[in-house]
């Protein structure tokens, strides 16, 4: 199956020469992702890759884009962190259709994971609630992709806790 998600990375300051960042991607296996380096220091790979499970794709991707690129820093799996608009554009309704329906179902709506003036949910989450409310079919596999790239997300970020606090975590939500 094919898996369309998306790797965002930090580059050092060794590379920063782009012909030469794009012919290593391709020699190390990334010629499945298109490149965008918008923002310089940084680049983002659009991975439509095969694979038998969308964790197996991003898996290899990061292990390819690794060898390419070792001092490249992750910064974000996508489809993940989303706004409201960007629900709507995958479930195919208005983005006032989503504000709506988080606001009449205020209690069971994910909570934002940032709130305010643009609020920012984990994009698996709202599919898996829009798939147990059984009105909002999600086509192919974004609700996987989108799971696997929260999974990513997350574990990439508790590196960053240290251990004590993480125990502290534990007992606290447990």
């Amino acid at each position: 199956m094919e898996y369309d998600f998306t790797l965002k990375f930090r580059l050092s300051d060794a590379d920063g020469d782009i012909d030469d960042l794009l012919e290593r991607l391709g020699a190390a296996g990334c010629d499945d992702a298109l490149v965008g380096t918008g923002i310089q220091g940084r680049i983002a790979l659009n991975f439509i890759r095969s694979a038998d499970s969308a964790n197996a794709a991003m898996v290899s991707a990061l292990q390819d884009v690794r060898k390419a690129l070792p001092t490249a820093k992750l910064i974000e799996v996508g489809p993940d962190f989303v706004g409201l608009t960007d629900v709507a554009e995958v479930v195919g309704v208005s983005r006032q259709n989503m504000r709506k329906l988080m606001l009449t179902h205020a209690k069971t709506f994910p909570p934002a994971i940032h709130e305010g003036s643009a609020s920012i949910w984990h994009l698996a989450l709202i599919l898996d609630w829009l798939h147990a409310k059984g009105s909002y079919p999600i086509a192919g596999n974004v609700a996987e992709v989108a799971n696997a790239a929260m999974q990513f997300n997350i574990a990439k970020e508790m590196e960053r806790v240290p251990e004590a606090v993480r125990m502290e975590m534990r007992e606290l939500v447990a």
